[in-house]
């Protein structure tokens, strides 16, 4: 379920990304042709201007004596430029003729005349009655207060915006163009109401407005070809990590297992060591056997040597022998249980050390209900020790600790503290159960000294004197609540180890 929600959110991501993606590339394109589009209509605006000087100029030089000449150049000027569909030349005095050129039967005179009475200078711009797709552009000549013509070019708005690009043509985009006043003269496409693009022309005689639009669908903006592929791209690389990360799962848990399996072999001392307890009244048992027959045979021995009977000192004192090899044999067993055959110093990462004894103590926190926390730096804490009696020590800390908070009713925590100082690498352990006793406190090291009921006294002892093997120390902290205990290694080196 989790990795199909995780599918389903890439997919909507993907979605959402085409579509964000889709829409300013066609917003972009649509800018692009917009502002090619306005540069066109600028300039073929700014070349009106030109025209109407030239026509302007042979209408004051002769047009009531050549006006076949001025029909010539007009002419001209429609047939170059077909968005000028007619010129008119109306005299201002309106008992004379009007020349027009292009276009016949428009009732403008009288619309001319007005428009070049009233410019200051500036040719004027109206819309071409009965046609709204076209507009005049009227100037007054001469351009000086005493004009004696209204000189008219009448301009196709659409043909103003003809181009060689087919993009106007598609049924998405719209174009619209008007008179500076908001007079539309041309709208074409699909609707305008918000323009996403608005530029008035770049002319000081024609600044037209210029606007255009972009209606899109969810068809344009998610198109089939490119949503087909990205879910398909997706789905792999979904299944495909899922595939990989079950088979690094898979490989993980084998490699934890296999771990699991060497600490457990690594640590089989430390579980005779939790043996000590049951064991210790047995070993004082038969240790008493062989010390009580040596002080017997002795005694033996000694009275018969008072008697003076030597000949029969020699049984009594092979018994003795015997008996003093059977001691020994106990407590080399005991020596066997409590240490190592050999020790075998390495350089390790102490941290891999807590982290070993955190594992093999998890269930006994868990059963407990103690909150087992382990803290410790992000770089590798570097020291050279026997691995084995390390993990040994502080699996008996740790566990020490949980024992202790089993009494409490309160928070039942316990804390194991890495730290760098100086070159030593510092553990403490800490725990919030009910402390060290003081009559023990100085004590707490010495065999056979404990404050459990059965405890052996010599967890402790044993720890602290792995640990002094290993070149560091183990001390007992002062705290106002619990116990704190604290191992001190060098880092990097070993030191000269210990004598036993």
């Amino acid at each position: 379920m989790t990795w199909f929600i995780g599918w389903a959110f890439a997919c909507l991501l993907a979605l959402a990304a085409i579509w964000v993606s889709e829409r300013a590339s066609r917003l972009s394109t649509l800018t692009a042709e917009s502002a090619r589009l306005h540069g066109v209509a600028s300039q073929r605006v700014d070349q009106h201007d030109a025209h109407l000087t030239a026509l302007s100029a042979i209408a004051v030089a002769g047009a009531e004596s050549r006006p076949d000449l001025f029909r010539e150049v007009a002419g001209a000027v429609i047939r170059f430029y077909p968005r000028v569909i007619g010129v008119l030349l109306v005299p201002l005095a309106e008992d004379r003729g009007v020349l027009e050129i292009g276009v016949a039967g428009d009732d403008v005179a009288g619309l001319i005349r007005d428009a070049a009475r009233r410019s200051n200078g500036a040719p004027v711009l109206v819309q071409r009655p009965g046609d709204t797709g076209a507009y005049l552009i009227v100037k007054r000549s001469p351009n000086s207060d005493a004009p004696r013509y209204g000189l008219a070019l009448v301009i196709d708005a659409a043909a103003l915006l003809d181009g060689d690009s087919d993009y106007w043509g598609r049924p998405e985009t719209a174009r619209r163009l008007s008179l500076p006043d908001g007079t539309p003269l041309l709208a074409d496409g699909a609707g305008l109401a918000v323009p996403q693009f608005a530029r008035a022309l770049s002319s000081n005689t024609q600044p037209l407005l210029l606007e255009t639009v972009l209606t899109l669908t969810p068809a344009d903006l998610l198109p089939p070809g490119s949503v087909a592929m990205a879910l398909a791209l997706i789905t792999i690389i979904v299944f495909g990590l899922r595939a990989i990360m079950r088979q690094r799962a898979q490989m993980r848990e084998a490699e934890r297992r296999a771990e699991l399996s060497g600490l457990e072999s690594r640590l089989s001392h430390a579980s005779r060591v939790n043996a000590l307890g049951e064991m210790a009244s047995g070993m004082a048992h038969e240790l008493t056997q062989p010390l009580t027959a040596v002080l017997a045979q002795a005694q033996a021995a000694r009275r018969l040597a008072m008697r003076g009977d030597t000949d029969k000192l020699a049984p009594v004192l092979e018994g003795v022998i015997d008996q003093t090899k059977r001691a020994s044999a106990i407590l080399e067993r005991l020596r066997t249980w409590t240490r190592p055959q050999q020790r075998r110093p390495e350089p390790i990462d102490l941290r891999d050390c807590l982290q070993v004894a955190k594992t093999l103590l998890s269930d006994q926190a868990r059963a407990a209900d103690a909150d087992l926390r382990l803290n410790v730096p992000a770089l590798r804490v570097p020291v050279v020790v026997d691995r084995v009696e390390v993990e040994q020590v502080l699996f008996n800390l740790i566990r020490n600790g949980l024992d202790a908070v089993r009494e409490v009713d309160g928070a039942r925590l316990v804390s194991v503290t890495l730290t760098v100082d100086n070159g030593i690498a510092e553990v403490e352990v800490a725990d919030t159960g009910p402390g060290i006793r003081a009559d023990v406190r100085d004590r707490i090291f010495t065999p056979f000294v404990t404050t459990r009921e059965n405890g052996t006294g010599l967890g402790l002892t044993l720890s602290q004197r792995l640990i002094e093997r290993a070149g560091g120390d183990l001390v007992l902290m002062e705290t106002k609540g619990g116990a704190r205990f604290r191992v001190s290694l060098p880092l990097g080196q070993p030191r000269q180890a210990v004598a036993e």
